[in-house]
């Protein structure tokens, strides 16, 4: 419980502040091969509301290498990394990211 003063401003919050940051990401994963691993990486984004920028994937001898990039709240990075980690086959991931200035 808190009191509140009568009469008492919130101070003005810096637009930064009251809008989320937007980052620029590319998730780099290597996966066991599979028929269905493709369509599971893309449920974590899809269910988001997500459209990856660029997806690509090739296969490796026994491995699959995989990059997702796209722009996502600051909040959502590492929520999409848990998930995708969790997908079967996954075997190692990467996430790289950055800031996108505004206007550009």
């Amino acid at each position: 419980m808190f009191d509140a003063v009568p009469g008492a401003l919130l101070p003005a919050l810096a637009a930064e502040e009251v809008e989320e940051r937007h980052l620029a990401v590319r998730y780099l994963l290597h996966a066991e091969p599979s028929p269905g691993l493709l369509p599971r990486l893309l449920q974590p984004l899809a269910k988001r509301d997500v459209t990856p920028d660029r997806f690509r994937a090739a296969r490796e001898g026994e491995a699959m290498r995989v990059e997702i990039a796209t722009t996502v709240p600051e909040g959502m990075v590492h929520l999409i990394a848990g998930n995708l980690r969790s997908v079967v086959g996954v075997l190692r991931l990467e996430v790289e990211h950055g800031r996108v200035m505004p206007g550009g």
